[in-house]
């Protein structure tokens, strides 16, 4: 799979067209996507998502994607990578980090387009349009200073409507614990000793039984099955857009050795590895 590198810390990418020319890819930085007109398929992560006007995608790095096009679509990237956002992280206001940290971090493939009312949508591409307005301004003394402050103010209104799915009255409390959880399950995918209950409720203590029970009040699956499908997605990816062998992905997450590998990706996935490899 072909990986796209950013060589800049910060850009901008804004163009139209009638037929997607990459190949299905991921890359080595953040990407926010904005719809700006036409419609087509978003296919991301091995999900596929109808997109139109105003839809807004979020992509961390090593997450995969492609478009299929139905009519002319306008697109804008901001594309930056992990040094930047330990920019826009930084700030005299504390709460930022947390709110930045957590939506850049936490797992997003399932959830499609972020923004879904008109509101919140025109807020954020009006801010869209002063920020390419100052990218085309580089030079002036003040371009960095205005730039940050925009892509804080993309952030966190991209952060706040996901924490608004949650229950009211609880919404904050939950919604930064189980936001913690998910992100310290994707640093630790390649760890499964470190993804235990019994380590979760010590990392985040609590008790063991009120963690699984927390988790999937939340999420709607348990912690382990939340786990399992995280692992065997990324595996599933690996063996369809990748070259890696099975004694490597055996070795990436983890696995006793390859024989161990294919016995688990069999029992999870009803055929062997090189099975859905040459599916696929």
């Amino acid at each position: 799979m072909k990986r796209y590198l950013l060589h800049t810390p910060f850009n901008i990418y804004h163009f139209e067209a009638s037929e997607w020319q990459h190949p299905i890819h991921n890359h080595t930085y953040f990407e926010i996507i904005f719809i700006l007109k036409g419609n087509g398929v978003h296919h991301l992560n091995g999900n596929s998502f109808d997109y139109g006007h105003g839809d807004v995608f979020l992509l961390g790095p090593d997450d995969f994607h492609s478009f299929e096009i139905r009519s002319l679509t306008e697109f804008c990237f901001i594309r930056f990578n992990e040094p930047f956002s330990k920019i826009l992280s930084a700030s005299d206001e504390p709460g930022w980090k947390p709110i930045i940290e957590s939506l850049l971090h936490i797992p997003l493939q399932s959830r499609g387009s972020l923004i879904k009312e008109k509101k919140d949508k025109k807020k954020l591409f009006n801010l869209l349009s002063v920020l390419e307005s100052e990218y085309e301004n580089q030079q002036s003394p003040y371009y960095e200073i205005v730039r940050d402050s925009l892509m804080r103010s993309i952030l966190i209104i991209l952060a706040r409507k996901l924490r608004q799915s949650d229950n009211a009255g609880q919404a904050s409390s939950y919604s930064d614990s189980v936001e913690s959880i998910l992100l310290y399950v994707k640093k630790n995918i390649y760890s499964p000793s470190r993804l235990r209950i019994e380590v979760l409720a010590e990392e985040f203590n609590v008790a063991p039984n009120y963690i699984s029970i927390f988790f999937k009040k939340q999420i709607g699956e348990s912690i382990k099955q939340y786990v399992t499908n995280y692992k065997f997605g990324l595996i599933k990816a690996r063996l369809t857009y990748s070259k890696l062998t099975l004694s490597e992905i055996a070795d990436e997450f983890s696995f006793t050795d390859e024989s161990h590998f294919c016995r688990q990706f069999k029992k999870y996935c009803g055929v062997t590895p090189s099975e859905f490899r040459k599916r696929n």
